[in-house]
């Protein structure tokens, strides 16, 4: 099968495929409100309904009205209002959250939650959303999940099977006509070039943050992933922020995430980074477009 290039006629389209609610706002979410701004069809997958997460707004710990058998639909309800301020499709795919699992030795995750599913069985619903959807970019963690999350790891997993099983019409037709995504991104959002760069500038301004600077000594730059595509989201960090405010359960308004001023990192890092882990098509590398190699020359090269 060759992969289906977008004519000049159609819109550009990917998804963005995430553990939980919270994660698509959290994890280039600058490039997803981007990019839908400038006309593109993004749809944010959520594999879980993040029920095991805990309450981390301290506003909202003690509120009655949030108890574990509330907090499924609260986030549902958050998640709506993500999508809304990211201008974002959405959809689930509707796995149990497998939570995470804590103590020497770790317990056992929830039976029948995702992380504990067969890859090919758990990609069976991403693999008929690409096919409905037919993405020409698809994005998703690294296969240590970003941060070693079972549920993080596990998208990993079934984006891959579903990239390379949406593309075969031996599998499943029941589940639509096959489709190859052109490319295969991992999200680099947390590595030490970044946090490095942002440290030296407020350094230089004589406004250290000490958590920053405690997070540098854990981070090993040998340890960095490549970064091949860098998408300027410099215009969007104000979005990125009121999506992931409208997790109220999950975020603290006045927490780490928010301690950084915009114009910090506007001038230190304003990208969001990407690896490219997998083309269907020839690239040029490094890239600043995730769309590089499939847009029309008529539409001009893209600053």
């Amino acid at each position: 099968m060759t992969v289906q290039q977008p004519t000049p006629e159609e819109p550009l389209r990917m998804v963005a495929v995430h553990a939980h609610p919270d994660d698509e706002s959290s994890k280039g979410a600058g490039s997803t409100a981007r990019y839908a701004r400038e006309g593109v069809e993004v749809t944010v997958i959520t594999c879980t309904g993040g029920e095991r997460g805990d309450v981390l707004n301290p506003r909202l710990r003690d509120d009655p009205s949030v108890t574990r058998e509330t907090l499924p639909g609260i986030r549902r309800q958050e998640m709506a209002r993500a999508q809304e301020i990211l201008g974002v499709g959405h959809e689930w795919l509707g796995f149990v959250d497998s939570g995470l699992p804590e103590g020497d030795p770790l317990p056992p995750l929830p039976e029948d939650s995702f992380a504990t599913m067969p890859v090919e069985e758990a990609a069976r619903p991403l693999v008929e959303a690409v096919r409905r959807l037919r993405p020409h970019v698809m994005t998703t963690y690294d296969e240590n999940g970003g941060y070693p999350h079972p549920d993080h790891i596990q998208t990993n997993r079934i984006s891959l099977a579903a990239f390379d099983l949406a593309a075969d019409p031996q599998f499943a037709p029941e589940l639509g006509a096959p489709w190859e995504v052109a490319k295969l991104y991992y999200i680099n959002g947390f590595h030490r070039q970044r946090f490095a760069a942002v440290s030296r500038h407020l350094h230089a301004e004589g406004t250290p943050n000490e958590m920053l600077d405690q997070m540098l000594q854990r981070y090993d730059e040998s340890n960095d992933r490549l970064l091949t595509t860098r998408i300027d989201v410099r215009d969007y960090l104000a979005i990125r922020d009121d999506a992931l405010r409208a997790h109220a359960t999950q975020v603290d308004p006045e927490g780490p995430f928010f301690r950084i001023p915009h114009a910090v990192e506007t001038a230190a890092w304003g990208t969001e980074d990407y690896e490219l882990h997998i083309s269907r098509i020839p690239v040029k590398l490094p890239e600043n477009d995730l769309f590089a190699g499939l847009r029309h020359e008529h539409l001009g090269a893209r600053a």
